[in-house]
């Protein structure tokens, strides 16, 4: 085990050339970044998951409340052995030839059969209340460690000049606000890593696992090697756009939708310009050319950019969807106030979600013999795969 940590921590791979760790341990002159700084993330992490539910408890759930949030969700499916079966262990998305042999064994229609599986469907969907509750908490973290970003950055001097990012690295010492900022955001990710399973389960699991992992490794990465200064400007950049998504999906679930409108308008125009404007011009700038003409090249040099321009590629590919979701809006003549940008999106990207896709109709009942029931092909559901028609989600919705 020795000899691994040994090879993990190589100061050839980590620090610049001549540099050694013992050269950034703490003295009473000045304090440096030090690993075991972060293993104060993880009982944080759990702390700041327990505040989130009293938090949705106490103060979420009672402004839901308060705008008239239904907390009941979604109808629940008439109880039926055989079509629970194949609900558990076979398909949750049957086919038409499946469809149809189900509804020769059940003596249900098919569109019956097909409102049974789409009302199953979202029954395991949280109601909106929790949608809501889960935003708000979002939201209002984000809110509060953006403005202390601002706070803390705008009396900083690389926020006006990215090269004292790299002046007299890696010997910047560590202030008591830029541990705090580290340690919260640290935090705050590893929290979401782990309740991402407990939260409400979106399409893009997998890949909202992997952002947060992504997000984890970059401030970790940051911290430990000193590149702190730097780090403070990409998670301060990062949180602008994540205050408007949530607080534009807490309007949608609360039907204010000319809010909820604007709200996504200045969420895409905030998302794009710092994403594709700021992030390459000001950070990738410095990371790449500033920090190579004042400090050199070394190997978690390349490492730390190379996370930093695939990070790019994920904003040119968001902001792609984001565009798509408006051009999609516009093409279909929703542009107005009853346009819903978050609905329309039918969730291209994995946090931008619709509400719950409730069918609020009667449960599904028996009806007459398949044969006499298709006489005419009038239960014959027109459209992608027999499901768009009636009135069942998209395929790529939640």
């Amino acid at each position: 085990m020795a000899g691994i940590l040994a090879w993990f921590w190589n100061e050839r791979f980590w620090l610049p050339h001549n540099v050694t760790w013992a050269d950034l341990k703490n003295t009473d002159e000045a304090t440096f970044p030090q690993v075991e700084d972060l293993y104060l993330a993880c009982p944080l992490a759990f702390c700041i998951f327990m505040i989130r539910l009293v938090f949705e408890r106490f103060i979420a759930r009672p402004c839901a409340l308060g705008l008239k949030i239904q907390a009941n969700g979604p109808q629940k499916a008439q109880p039926n052995a055989i079509l629970e079966k194949v609900f558990t262990a076979i398909t949750k998305h049957p086919d038409e030839k499946r469809l149809e042999g189900l509804s020769k064994q059940l003596d249900w229609d098919v569109r019956t059969i097909q409102r049974w599986f789409r009302q199953r469907r979202n029954q395991e969907k949280p109601s909106t209340l929790a949608r809501f509750c889960e935003s708000m908490w979002r939201f209002t973290f984000y809110l509060y460690i953006f403005t202390y970003g601002v706070r803390f950055l705008k009396k900083t001097p690389w926020l006006w000049n990215t090269r004292e990012c790299w002046y007299d690295y890696p010997y910047q010492p560590l202030t008591v606000d830029i541990h705090y900022y580290y340690i919260l955001e640290l935090s705050f990710y590893l929290s979401l890593l782990f309740s991402q399973f407990t939260d409400i389960r979106r399409k893009g699991f997998l890949v909202m696992f992997l952002h947060h992992l992504a997000t984890i490794s970059l401030i970790t990465f940051a911290y430990v090697n000193n590149m702190a200064r730097v780090g403070t400007l990409v998670m301060c950049l990062h949180d602008s756009a994540d205050v408007l998504v949530e607080v534009a999906k807490m309007a949608n679930y609360a039907k204010f939708q000319r809010l909820c409108n604007l709200l996504f308008v200045m969420f895409a125009m905030v998302f794009i310009s710092s994403r594709l404007g700021v992030y390459p011009v000001w950070i990738l700038n410095t990371t790449l050319f500033e920090s190579w003409e004042i400090v050199g090249p070394y190997p978690s040099w390349w490492v730390f950019n190379l996370l930093l321009i695939l990070l790019q590629f994920l904003h040119s590919f968001w902001s792609y969807l984001i565009v798509k979701i408006a051009c999609r809006a516009i093409s279909r003549g929703k542009v107005g106030d009853k346009w819903n940008p978050l609905h329309v999106s039918k969730d291209d990207r994995s946090d931008i979600e619709s509400s719950s896709d409730e069918d609020n109709g009667p449960p599904p009942t028996p009806v007459q013999k398949h044969h006499n029931s298709t006489t005419n092909g009038t239960n014959k559901v027109h459209g992608t795969n027999g499901y768009q028609s009636a009135g069942a989600p998209c395929p790529d919705e939640h």
